[in-house]
């Protein structure tokens, strides 16, 4: 059965390189230098951790079904070799946003803001993994954890969909959001899962 828990690391070790964390929204996060992830229930434990966060992949939210079709036949899967960039993008949403319904929650992502649109745009250059924060507590700091890898030749790329993400409806709805720009420095462990 494929991992699904993971732990995000940030400290003076793992095998990604902090280039810059910038707050979006919110509170920042304190600073890193490195970053680990860590997937499976046995997080290491590193008492010089700035941060942890953890997340779980779940099921599919807001997403129809014929754009799940077309992410799953365009995106590649994380952890190729030559996606030496990636970004970790935790936010926490607002109590506005939990008060939805999944009608209204769907339209906001759909109607209000097509949110799938722009990334469809991006694969295969970009590659993604949500991962849900609340499912495990509400009580964490963030809601919504996305890891996203790609070569250096598509940070352009990614810059115009978060760009674009962060212009819609939906982003009305965020409280809290920190962009972590990342290096790779070895094979990523999300390779294999």
């Amino acid at each position: 059965m494929p991992t699904r828990l993971f732990s995000f690391i940030g400290g003076d070790t793992g095998s990604w390189q902090v280039a810059a964390m910038d707050v979006v929204a919110g509170e920042a996060l304190p600073a890193a230098k490195r970053l680990a992830i860590a997937p499976g229930a046995d997080a290491p434990s590193d008492p010089h951790a700035a941060w942890m966060l953890r997340g779980i992949t779940s099921n599919e939210r807001y997403v129809l079904r014929e754009d799940r079709v077309q992410m799953a036949a365009r995106q590649h899967g994380l952890g190729r070799p030559e996606a030496a960039c990636a970004a970790l993008i935790p936010i926490r949403k607002n109590a506005a946003w939990w008060a939805l319904t999944q009608d209204q929650g769907q339209d906001v992502f759909e109607e209000q803001s097509s949110h799938a649109g722009p990334g469809l745009r991006h694969f295969p250059a970009l590659a993604r993994r949500l991962h849900h924060c609340r499912d495990l507590s509400q009580n964490l700091p963030f809601d919504f954890i996305t890891w996203f890898d790609y070569t250096p030749a598509a940070a352009p790329a990614f810059d115009e969909l978060v760009a674009a993400l962060r212009a819609t409806e939906e982003w009305k709805y965020v409280e809290r959001d920190v962009d972590i720009r990342l290096l790779h420095e070895a094979a990523s462990p999300l390779a294999a899962t």
